[in-house]
């Protein structure tokens, strides 16, 4: 049962081209699912009813899943019984009568201009590392792309002369502009920083490690948290804060949604709307203190 999982997962990938987060999510929800039906003494998939769906749920309730939990494994495993049909097997997707249930989107938590300055300030660029985290900070900032983007972008996805970068998710690509402060912390990286850090001629990678290879996601991790404790900031800052500080950012400057759409590579538009609701709260806010009558 576990190599339809695998198969599934290269499927989504080499087939479907979803992004890796969602291969990943995906992959961990059906083999999680598998092992629940292996217990259960469950063999084989067309076994698998409405009920046998119902309780895996349940089960995923009375553990303290979060209900935006049990939403993605929902679509999970009728993605993965979509497949499983594809394959040959001959059933009924027993997931096509579920209900998702309904969970309230939180508003993403966002830095102030002032904390994104105070970010920024932290890297020391005296040497190569400081440099290096500067020019990624400063990127991801000025773009909104993902870390998943960030740390797998190319030397030739750069284009510091005309301001732009090249991103690929999965087989999707987009062109995002950059600006002013970011294309001088890149120019610096690629013309001081990176050439001590490289190791192989051949090495493609834009952002390396000090082993001289491409940085990973737990390393740019490791990094942003170390910042956000010398600039002493107060908020829980991830890569994905960044992200959601430019858009809320450009929102608020007057940018209009498609234009931030296009440049997050957000498929649908309703997951840029978030912004607008930050901004629309944060408008209330600002009045509610600051008219008399409010």
């Amino acid at each position: 049962m576990q190599a339809y999982v695998d198969d599934f997962a290269n499927y989504l990938s080499g087939i479907k081209h979803k992004s890796q987060n969602t291969v990943l999510s995906y992959h961990r929800d059906a083999s999680q699912f598998v092992t629940y039906l292996r217990a259960h003494h469950i063999d084989r998939f067309e076994k698998t009813t409405k009920t046998t769906i119902l309780s895996y749920l349940l089960s995923l309730r009375q553990n303290g899943r979060a209900e935006s939990t049990i939403s993605r494994s929902i679509a999970s495993i009728r993605s993965f019984y979509d497949y499983l049909i594809l394959c040959g097997i001959e059933m009924k997707n027993p997931t096509a009568q579920l209900e998702t249930p309904h969970t309230e989107r939180k508003l993403p938590q966002i830095l102030t201009t002032t904390e994104v300055e105070l970010l920024m300030e932290q890297p020391d660029e005296s040497g190569i590392k400081g440099v290096r985290d500067k020019a990624m900070l400063e990127l991801l900032y000025a773009t909104g792309i993902r870390v998943s983007e960030l740390i797998h972008l190319k030397v030739n996805d750069v284009n510091l002369s005309v301001g732009f970068i090249r991103c690929r998710e999965g087989k999707r690509e987009r062109i995002v502009p950059i600006g002013t402060i970011a294309k001088m912390a890149l120019s610096r990286y690629l013309s001081n920083a990176r050439t001590q850090l490289v190791r192989s001629e051949g090495e493609t990678a834009l952002f390396l490690n000090c082993n001289g290879s491409e940085i990973s996601r737990q390393g740019f991790w490791k990094i942003i948290k170390q910042y956000r404790k010398q600039a002493n900031i107060q908020k829980d800052i991830t890569p994905h804060t960044l992200r959601h500080s430019f858009a809320a950012h450009l929102l608020e400057n007057g940018a209009d949604l498609k234009s931030i759409q296009e440049m997050l590579g957000h498929a649908d538009i309703s997951s840029t709307q978030v912004y607008a609701n930050l901004v629309s709260n944060k408008l209330k806010d600002v009045y509610a203190k600051a008219h008399p009558r409010a």
